[in-house]
């Protein structure tokens, strides 16, 4: 499979025969795996409630157990009072899942080559933002046609002028190509990136 190289300003410079990862099957059940488990290692599980034994309340009794007319009542620090313990309330716990790295390439090459199937897959020769200002990255992304969309720019290596550039935009965002995970080319509507890039990553997806 080839796809078109195009310059900065979105003139066609010639074609580049892409890796043989992008004609990789996708496998739906894996994608969700990987993606589940993506979104699941992001969550800190730090969330907690208090149960009544660890609510701030006095231990004494509210008022006697008969002749006031009130229901009985041992301690203000009941699940059935205002402010008091949490019945089975979530408690901090560990989200983390386990995913090998032979499934997260796999998941990768199945993300890219859906991407690259439906044409969203779109390279430049060259990515160079000189100065760190976002009307220069909002020129670049219009002459290539994928303003106004959900947009990676991946990288062949770490730029920090483009990541500046690029940070007031909103849905683009800037990354090293080697860090990129199925879950994030999903969420793009459009990859911008250079063959430089690409060539990159092909030994580590072909391992």
């Amino acid at each position: 499979m080839d796809t078109i190289v195009y310059t900065v300003e979105g003139k066609e410079k010639g074609r580049y025969e892409l890796p043989v990862f992008f004609n990789t099957e996708v496998s739906e059940s894996l994608l969700h795996e990987i993606t589940t488990g993506y979104l699941a290692n992001l969550r800190s599980g730090t969330h907690a409630t208090k149960t009544r034994g660890e609510v701030s309340f006095s231990g004494a009794k509210p008022w006697k157990q008969k002749g006031t007319g009130n229901a009985r009542a041992g301690q203000k620090n009941s699940p059935l009072w205002r402010k008091g313990g949490i019945i089975f309330g979530p408690q901090p716990r560990d989200y983390y899942q386990k995913m090998s790295k032979q499934k997260r390439r796999l998941a990768l090459s199945m993300a890219l080559s859906a991407l690259a199937q439906d044409n969203n897959l779109v390279l430049v020769d060259l990515i160079n933002i000189e100065q760190a200002k976002t009307k220069n990255v909002a020129a670049f992304l219009k002459n290539l046609k994928v303003d106004g969309q959900k947009v990676i720019i991946a990288l062949a290596k770490k730029n920090d002028v483009v990541k500046v550039a690029a940070k007031n935009i909103p849905n683009v965002v800037v990354e090293y190509i080697g860090n990129l995970n199925a879950y994030q080319v999903m969420w793009a509507n459009k990859i911008v990136t250079t063959p430089e890039a690409i060539d990159s990553i092909k030994e580590k997806q072909l391992a």
